[in-house]
Order: structure tokens, then sequence, then C-alpha cells
């Protein structure tokens, strides 16, 4: 329960910044003020980019806004890799600092008990839990905390970010440079595909596992 109740409070916490500051923000971040902030930082604008995404750990800052702004700007290809490198940082910001918080912190937070199952459920399972988040508002930010508190490994961390932060980040690249609003199926489209190359790379992992 307690893992559950620090999951939760979590959540709500990064819910009230949104509810206390992303009005504004969001209307100061739309896309057409995304591109013109972009747009204003000159040839680091990208750079601004990849900045904004990090600061969505902390910050109501609407990532997908920010993703099709860049591909506004540079492409769908550059657009795309901005984007992508934007939300890996963001992960593993997030997940570094509750992994610094040590294990014998998170015991105190959790309890024994709820430590042991969480570790196990994001040793085993986490890696969906990671990729699918990516696609998602608030949840991001609080799965990759909790992995990191967790003490997920990290080799399985960071191939579930790179599952779900790739396809998102090229995804909505290509929603931006066309101009467009993301579609229905653009959303079915950014859950589907970091499941995907989940289980795609958790059967690499394990027959590379295998035979060495």
């Amino acid at each position: 329960m307690r893992l559950l109740g620090w999951f939760v409070s979590l959540s709500l916490v990064i819910l009230a910044i949104w509810l206390g500051f992303g009005g504004e923000w969001e209307e100061r971040f739309s896309l057409a003020g995304s591109v013109e902030w972009l747009e204003s930082n000159g040839d680091w604008g990208w750079i601004a980019g990849v900045s904004l995404l990090i600061g969505d750990v902390v910050l109501p800052v609407p990532g997908t806004v920010v993703m099709s702004a860049l591909g506004w700007l540079y492409g769908p290809l550059f657009g795309g890799l901005a984007a992508s490198l934007g939300s890996v940082l963001a992960g593993l910001v997030a997940y570094g600092l509750c992994r610094t918080m040590g294990e014998k912190m998170a015991r105190r937070l959790l309890g024994d008990l709820d430590y042991e199952k969480g570790r196990l459920l994001f040793t085993n399972g986490g890696g969906w839990m990671v990729a699918i988040s990516r696609a998602l508002p608030i949840l991001p930010e609080a799965v990759a905390c909790t992995a990191g508190l967790l003490r997920m490994p990290f080799g399985r961390f960071f191939v579930s970010l790179l599952c779900g932060s790739i396809p998102i980040g090229f995804l909505f690249a290509w929603i931006g440079s066309g101009g467009r609003e993301a579609p229905a199926w653009a959303l079915a489209f950014s859950l589907l595909v970091p499941a995907f190359l989940w289980a795609l790379a958790r059967l690499v992992m394990k027959k590379v596992g295998s035979e060495s």
C-alpha cells in the first residue's frame, strides 16, 4: 500500500503543479508560442527545446507541443532527434534524482515489504510501464521517478526509455512538421509502438543473456 501511496502522491504533486501553473504555461507554450520561443533562441533553438523537455520533470511543460514545435522548425528528422533526446534526458533526470535517494531512504518511505514487491515489479515488468508512459501526461515523470526509487536495473530502464521516447519524439515532430494537430490514431500509435519495441527489445536481451 505504501508503494501505491507513493505513486499516487507523486502523481498528485505533478498534477497540482499543472493545475497551479499549467494554464499559463499551456497558453505560453501553445504550438505557435513554442515555435516563437524556440525561434527567439536563434541557432540554439533546438537546445532550448531539449531543455524545455527536460524541465518537464518539474515544470508544467506541454511536452508533445514542444516536440511538435521542434518538428515545425527543424523538420521530422532533426526535430524528431531533438524531441527524442529531450524525452530521454528528462527520463534519465527523473530516474537519477530518485535513485540518488538510496535504498535506505526508499525502504524507509515504502517499507521493506512494499520496496521488495515494487523492485520485483519494476525489474520484471517495469519496462512496459516506462515505455508506454512516455506518451501520456503526468505518468512519465511519476513512473521514471518510481523506477529510480526502486532501483530498477539501469540497462533495462534505459532500453525501455528509448523504446518509448524515440517513437514519441519522431511522431510528434512529424505531426508538427505538417502543421497539424495530433489525430486520434496518433495516440494509439504512440502507445502501441513503444509496447512493441519494448517487447522486441526484451526478446533480444533474453537471447543475448542466454547466449552469454
